[in-house]
């Protein structure tokens, strides 16, 4: 069973073939990150243009590089939620057209149900097996949107144990990024400087959230802008300061104290990994699952899959870092086990922005 999946929730045009739910036949993504980085941050309205221009190619790119015909597949996936409005719109819609011209199923996905099953993939030229869903699982979503862990008991059958309350986990990546003065996106911007830092020199706080599985990021944001101010530095002059250390202009940071960007993206990354870690392995202990599955953005981070590895007592599956960013091989695959189960949305389907997983 050949399903086509189609991907548009946020700055990525994505789309990709998946056989029987795990061997991908071909994934192509077209991404906006050159486009959004002079912003420091996704520009909805610009996202969805670009979607519109880059969704013909893209899907025909990925039937073409699967070797099939349309007429080959048994149905076509869809996000259409959550996820910026302006964007799941084009996608949704071309899914539409195309399996109305078809006359294929029409399976609308939930992003970050596509997000668990980026763990169960491989490219279809790995001879090595695929690991193999074991429930119950326990998800960590960790991305620019979303910070989540979901108890999975079975196929569609999930329980939010815990969210974030303020910032996502990659959001909170972008805002710190753009106060040290790095680049977009911040998650791996943050990363790279953090390989040259000491996570010891600065104290960073945890919000911990005694007695739950949620999560709150805005205090740490806030404790790095204080330190970020202590130093001298205006954080809306920073860019300027960055010119600075190259010996360009003075004028923008001070002339005796210059922030140590290096150690502080490492205490600020230390704190993100720490709670994500520990309240994923408390989760894991209380509700005795068989094992625990990464997905997202932030699953990508080296320092996250290396502390999750090591700290909890059962197996951790983490994607590729390719299938940890938005891709359309995940919503194939969730759209393979809805087919399988009887499952077709009807061509009312509409676009749900904050859309829950349920």
């Amino acid at each position: 069973m050949h399903i086509l999946g189609i991907e548009t929730s946020c700055d990525e045009t994505a789309a990709a073939v998946v056989t029987g739910g795990t061997i991908i036949r071909s994934s192509v993504v077209a991404s906006q990150i050159d486009l959004h980085r002079q912003y420091g941050g996704v520009f909805p309205e610009m996202a969805s243009r670009q979607h519109v221009l880059s969704i013909a190619p893209v899907v025909q790119q990925a039937i073409e590089q699967s070797g099939l015909a349309p007429q080959e597949l048994a149905g076509i996936a869809v996000t259409y939620g959550p996820g910026l409005a302006g964007s799941l719109v084009v996608g949704v819609n071309y899914a539409k057209g195309l399996a109305f011209g078809y006359d294929l199923p029409l399976i609308g996905v939930n992003h970050i149900e596509a997000h668990i099953y980026g763990n169960w993939l491989r490219p279809a030229a790995e001879t090595e097996e695929v690991s193999t869903p074991v429930f119950p699982s326990l998800a960590l979503i960790v991305s620019g949107g979303h910070t989540m862990l979901i108890l999975v008991r079975g196929h569609g059958d999930y329980e939010v144990l815990g969210q974030t309350l303020d910032d996502a986990a990659g959001e909170a990546f972008d805002k710190v990024a753009r106060l040290l003065g790095l680049s977009y996106p911040g998650g791996p911007a943050i990363q790279s400087v953090a390989e040259q830092g000491n996570p010891r020199v600065f104290s960073l706080p945890r919000a911990w959230l005694r007695g739950t599985y949620d999560f709150s990021f805005s205090g740490l944001k806030t404790a790095v802008l204080h330190v970020v101010e202590q130093y001298g530095v205006d954080p809306h002059q920073w860019k300027q300061g960055v010119a600075a250390r190259n010996g360009v202009a003075a004028a923008a940071i001070s002339a005796t104290r210059l922030l140590p960007v290096a150690d502080l993206a490492a205490s600020f990354q230390e704190a993100v990994v720490d709670v994500l870690v520990q309240k994923t392995k408390l989760a894991a202990e209380e509700h005795q699952v068989q094992q625990v599955i990464l997905g997202g953005g932030v699953a990508a981070n080296r320092m996250l899959r290396t502390e999750m590895t090591q700290s909890l007592d059962c197996p951790v599956l983490v994607p590729p870092p390719v299938l940890c960013t938005d891709n359309g091989a995940p919503i194939a695959a969730v759209g393979y086990y809805r087919l399988q189960a009887g499952e077709r949305s009807s061509w009312d389907l509409d676009v749900v922005a904050n859309l829950a997983l349920s």
